[in-house]
């Protein structure tokens, strides 16, 4: 009676291992540009996290009832710690790595003719909230639950490994800063509405307001 429920365990991860790799490598969906994109595969992620985990929205609503301006405040205070490390980190890719500055470029070049009204609401309602949703409120917790303390690393790896697929070496170090950071604020804040606000304000900061 078990074997169905860890079967459907194994779905949001195995969707993540799919869709994430094939999206960062092609940069779109069929017809949809990797934004609109970016957006769907989230939030089929988050669905699937949803279904595979019953109890997790009344986790969700305990959390965010409990102390949620302190957890936002400190979503923010994280949110510019890490903006200030990419900061120092920008600077030093594109000085040490031969190619660090295209990289970054690249990244970038995937709002091109894109409206940066589209993508900022894309990072702040889906992207941003979602990814934290998926990634450590339901992929860490769940192996924190199995694995213990071996659930981050295991985490952060597999965060990292999606990004594999874009080809490019910066991306794959900043997912593993990223992934790093996130993970051990999940892993010690346990409040999946604070990574939620420290993601979402990074994205729309890096992105958008103050690029790199």
């Amino acid at each position: 009676m078990k074997r169905p429920g860890r079967l459907r365990t194994f779905v949001p991860v195995v969707l993540a291992l799919t869709l994430f790799p094939y999206l960062l490598h092609f940069r779109r969906l069929g017809p949809l540009d990797f934004w609109w994109a970016m957006g769907l595969v989230v939030a089929v992620l988050v669905v699937s996290a949803f279904a595979a985990d019953p109890g997790y929205l009344a986790l969700l609503r305990e959390d965010f009832r409990t102390r949620p301006l302190r957890k936002a405040a400190l979503g923010v205070l994280s949110a510019a710690a890490l903006f200030g490390i990419f900061y120092l980190g920008g600077i030093l890719v594109r000085r040490f790595l031969p190619t660090g500055g295209e990289g970054i470029g690249a990244v970038y070049a995937l709002k091109a003719g894109v409206p940066t009204f589209r993508i900022g609401l894309l990072l702040l309602f889906v992207i941003g909230p979602g990814e934290e949703l998926f990634w450590r409120g339901y992929l860490q917790r769940t192996w924190q639950k199995k694995l213990g303390d071996a659930a981050l690393p295991l985490a952060v790896a597999v965060y990292t490994a999606v990004h594999v697929a874009s080809g490019n070496p910066v991306l794959v170090l900043a997912a593993a800063v990223c992934g790093l950071f996130w993970g051990v604020l999940y892993r010690r804040s346990g409040s999946v509405l604070l990574v939620v606000v420290s993601h979402t304000l990074w994205d729309l900061a890096v992105f958008l307001l103050f690029p790199l």
